[in-house]
């Protein structure tokens, strides 16, 4: 009974915090303005389907693919185990769902201990990629600091999560052996091979190391529930509403400003009648991340910090100051920053204290970061609509651009000759 209440009250702080910590990021998402990203459903479910379930932007990397694979479904998968822990935990019995399933239950656990084996191997993987002999994109000066070090800990944490749930198999099965029960089945696939690690100890402490994995798994399974909104893990979760929300126009179409298209059809039209209750922009562009829409915030919260975005980034190749990663991760810090409050959070803003012009200006426009994307992230939005409040709002585009533009606009094409010889290039 102290037990039951003990797991009860102990399962019941871990999803209080875990509901603070999603209603935390709501309020995050809620300083956005709406991205009105409801229209062709459909599509929208089956991108959900075939780029966030089915991981259909892996195939590039392979081996990564396969790695993240296995750690995706084992995560998926493995916690449906978590069921069984939370009835034997609340009501106080062992193995509940053991007899009830029979040969299946048997099964399942030995599906379990292989997928749960394959992570640790996974994770071990990834540990070494990071921080041994990876490539560059996981070495980039973006992750220095807390991004690497919240990387690791998700890495060990899983390890050390499955791990458990081996190591309590095996040393309750070695319990069984040595008390010289009967045992109801024979040693599960992978703790089976584990046995020789509990040679010689009693069965009393058998019991109580079984016992403490038990808790370890448990607890461990709730801190990391609290940790994933704090940390870029939590794309296992968001990814499925960051993928519902993507952009489904083409590539290169850039959306035109509906207030901004308004005034050309007032000037061009005589005969149009502008909207009488529409509401005027507060602000061209984005200067800050209240000006940015919805899916812009959700997608900043689902940056996974792999980097491929940024090891495909032509600007940054040439060695220019421009990550698209860091445009997102910046992005997400700066909502924190907002949601923390004080006086600092009021004084900044996510142009020039977060993001540079420099950095804005670097971007080609290319695309690249967003097909890079494996869930897919558009670190483009948020560079076109905060040089939008650059030119827009305070005429502070390049000198370069500044030409082109007014090039376009006497002679309408970037480059400063007469119309009637735009052709001549063809003959050069």
């Amino acid at each position: 009974m102290i037990s039951s209440i003990l797991f009860t009250a102990v399962l019941a702080a871990g999803v209080a915090g875990f509901t603070y910590q999603v209603r935390r990021l709501r309020r995050g998402l809620a300083l956005a303005r709406p991205s009105g990203r409801h229209d062709r459903r459909a599509e929208r479910w089956a991108t959900m389907a075939r780029v966030a379930l089915g991981q259909g932007k892996m195939g590039p990397r392979p081996l990564a693919a396969a790695m993240h694979f296995i750690v995706y479904v084992g995560f998926v998968l493995i916690n449906l185990e978590v069921l069984e822990i939370l009835l034997d935990g609340i009501l106080g019995t062992h193995r509940l769902l053991r007899e009830p399933l029979g040969g299946l239950y048997d099964g399942l656990m030995n599906f379990f201990e292989v997928l749960g084996f394959l992570v640790v191997v996974a994770c071990v993987v990834f540990l070494g990629r990071r921080l041994v002999s990876g490539p560059e994109r996981l070495k980039h000066s973006d992750l220095d600091g807390w991004p690497q070090r919240d990387a690791v800990n998700i890495l060990v944490i899983e390890i050390v999560l499955m791990s458990a749930l081996l190591l309590m198999n095996a040393a309750e099965t070695q319990q069984l052996a040595t008390s010289n029960q009967q045992l109801v089945v024979s040693p599960w696939l992978i703790s089976g091979l584990m046995l020789p690690l509990f040679g010689g100890w009693s069965a009393s402490a058998l019991s109580a190391f079984a016992t403490s994995m038990w808790w370890l798994h448990f607890v461990g399974i709730l801190a990391f529930l609290n940790y994933l909104p704090k940390s870029k893990h939590f794309h296992i979760i968001l990814a499925f509403p960051n993928v519902w929300y993507s952009k489904l126009a083409p590539r290169g179409q850039i959306q035109a400003m509906e207030s901004v298209t308004t005034e050309i059809k007032a000037m061009m039209d005589p005969s149009f009648v502008p909207d009488p209750n529409a509401v005027p922009p507060a602000r061209f562009g984005a200067k800050d991340v209240h000006d940015l829409h919805f899916a812009n915030l959700l997608n900043a919260y689902s940056c996974t910090e792999c980097g491929r975005c940024t090891s495909e980034c032509p600007a940054n190749q040439t060695g220019k100051k421009l990550s698209p990663r860091r445009i997102m991760m910046a992005t997400r810090d700066r909502v924190e920053e907002v949601l923390a409050g004080g006086d600092s959070a009021t004084q900044k803003t996510l142009l020039d204290d977060w993001i540079t012009r420099e950095e804005l200006w670097a971007c080609t426009t290319c695309n690249a970061c967003v097909e890079a994307c494996p869930v897919n992230i558009d670190p483009l939005d948020v560079i076109l609509q905060m040089r939008q409040y650059l030119v827009m709002e305070e005429s502070a585009a390049p000198s370069t651009v500044n030409v082109a533009m007014g090039n376009i606009e006497n002679n309408a094409a970037p480059w400063a000759y007469p119309q009637a010889d735009r052709g001549n290039w063809i003959n050069s």
